[in-house]
């Protein structure tokens, strides 16, 4: 049977003591926010500050005991952790204590909450930083089953989230070798300390703005439309038959840049080159380039961040030797199959993991694993 999470613990929630008053911080306290929750166990190490006694005396904060369960309710909705250590938090977080060990396991109590993410996310409001009350938090049903059964959950859980994290450092390796390999043949292209030849952006390629795609040419498949941030949606049109080279134009994403396939089409909040004029340069190469330089760092400081051609065009790319671009390239697209093939195997292990949360945690099925 389910029970609400109101009938199995208290909620405490955070603060965060002013950062005006000296007195309050460079204390003994670990205090964390949301970004110390990691699914699991958190402790000391985790700490993001460290407050004092006189900020738990007169601030908003409070110390939440050891063994407790840290909830997101604002920045980072949904995300949770076990505190092995007495420790204080943001008001961004919500603390379940009091719970009855002899009844619940912590672990399982955090797997449910983690399988609730899509919901409680769907369930932030707020002009600005968008967050979940507690009340959103005290509802939830979870599965009231045998202690026991609760920790044959976890243990499924747990191996399949260790697969899951050793494949995605396979990844990360593979990544980083990428990134080595690159620095070993052309080293810093912001700095060119290999002493390439260089040519500034204006005679290397032409850069277009991509252009706005109406809501009723908005498809779930078709032709993919590329933003700052990957595929947004599909069409039915094509703007660019050819393999480019995407860049975030307004928005967080704005300097990011993308190799994307042909054919597609690239909305107005990002702009693609349209025309690669020197012939000696190879595509993906320059991708790799432009990838290392950064362009991030060209955003406009306002509110709404956005970047220019202005940086593209006159930034000095290095130019080495066609075939070193090609040897480059050929290394990327022997790891690339390695990372395929791990790619396909975590995609198994993620879809594996959502349907075993939706066996364990939707309410008429209750079973053990």
């Amino acid at each position: 049977m389910p029970i609400a999470l109101k009938h199995i613990c208290t909620f405490q929630s955070g603060g965060t003591p002013s950062k005006s008053n000296a007195e309050y911080f460079n204390g003994s306290i670990p205090w964390i926010t949301t970004v110390a929750l990691n699914g699991r166990t958190i402790g000391e190490n985790n700490a993001v500050d460290w407050i004092t006694e006189k900020a738990i005396q007169e601030s908003a904060a409070k110390i939440v005991p050891a063994q407790s369960i840290m909830v997101g309710t604002r920045v980072g909705v949904g995300k949770v952790a076990v505190n092995s250590v007495p420790m204080s938090t943001s008001q961004d977080i919500i603390s379940l204590v009091g719970i009855d060990e002899n009844r619940w396991s912590k672990d399982y109590i955090c797997k449910f909450i983690q399988s609730k993410g899509s919901f409680l996310l769907a369930q932030a409001r707020g002009a600005t930083i968008k967050g979940i009350k507690i009340d959103v938090l005290a509802d939830l049903q979870i599965p009231e089953i045998a202690l026991e059964e609760q920790r044959k959950i976890v243990n499924t859980l747990e191996h399949l989230l260790d697969s899951i994290d050793t494949r995605q450092k396979q990844l990360d390796t593979l990544d980083q070798l990428i990134k080595a390999r690159f620095v070993e043949l052309f080293g810093d292209p912001t700095t060119n300390g290999k002493g390439f030849e260089t040519r500034p952006g204006i005679e290397v390629f032409k850069l277009s703005n991509g252009k706005f795609v109406p809501e009723n040419k908005r498809f779930e498949t078709g032709v993919p439309v590329y933003g700052g941030n990957g595929i947004s949606w599909y069409t039915d049109e094509i703007l660019c038959d050819n393999d480019t080279v995407v860049v975030g134009r307004v928005g967080f994403q704005s300097g990011n840049v993308h190799l994307v396939e042909g054919p597609l089409w690239i909305s107005d909040n990002a702009m693609y080159i349209s025309d690669l004029v020197d012939n000696e340069y190879d595509l993906r190469f320059l991708y790799a380039v432009m990838d290392h330089i950064d362009f991030t760092r060209f955003q406009d400081a306002g509110d709404l961040k956005k970047i220019t051609q202005k940086p593209f065009m006159q930034m000095q790319y290095i130019k080495p030797p066609l075939n070193i671009q090609r040897e480059y390239i050929a290394f990327v697209s022997q790891v690339d199959k390695s990372k395929l093939s791990i790619q396909a195997s975590l995609d198994q292990l993620e879809t594996m993991k959502q349907s075993l949360m939706q066996k364990y945690f939707i309410l008429d099925d209750c079973k053990s694993p």
